[in-house]
């Protein structure tokens, strides 16, 4: 279970130790609930939730963008900064009817599209069959595809 939630933590964070941090803290809430641990049918599918929360939580408290010194600040060129904040409000579109799915349905839609789980893992992970995971991810996407502007 460590390995798939340090991969999934390094998607979000994009920084090894702030996702091995993540993990640690997600796996002694787990430790916490272990009294109660029998009444979730997924363990985890559960600590795959805490994770990804946990990681959320550090994103929206760092809001410092790291620079890579080696390749400098260029001015002028590079990526459009228009182009850059249509993408990023895109995203946050994209995000946003996310969240107005149901819970399974954005887990497993997040699991596949943003952290690149495949539909037997997150099946295993969820507790349920490849192809309920594949006719989640369907009725997500239809819900989904409608909302989101061109």
């Amino acid at each position: 279970m460590r390995p798939a939630l340090l991969r999934m933590a390094i998607r979000y964070l994009e920084d090894s130790d702030e996702a091995e941090d993540a993990v640690q803290d997600a796996l002694l809430k787990l430790w916490f609930l272990r009294d109660r641990l029998d009444q979730y049918r997924s363990v985890d599918a559960l600590a795959i939730v805490i994770t990804k929360h946990l990681c959320i939580n550090r994103l929206r408290g760092t809001r410092i963008e790291k620079v890579d010194l080696e390749q400098g600040i260029s001015i002028g060129g590079g990526e459009n900064p228009e182009m850059k904040l249509v993408e990023e409000e895109n995203m946050q579109e994209i995000l946003e009817v996310i969240g107005t799915l149901p819970d399974l349905q954005q887990s497993i839609l997040r699991m596949k599209h943003l952290e690149g789980f495949e539909v037997e893992e997150i099946a295993r992970l969820t507790g349920s069959t490849p192809v309920a995971v594949r006719t989640n991810l369907s009725r997500a996407r239809k819900r989904v595809k409608p909302q989101i502007r061109n």
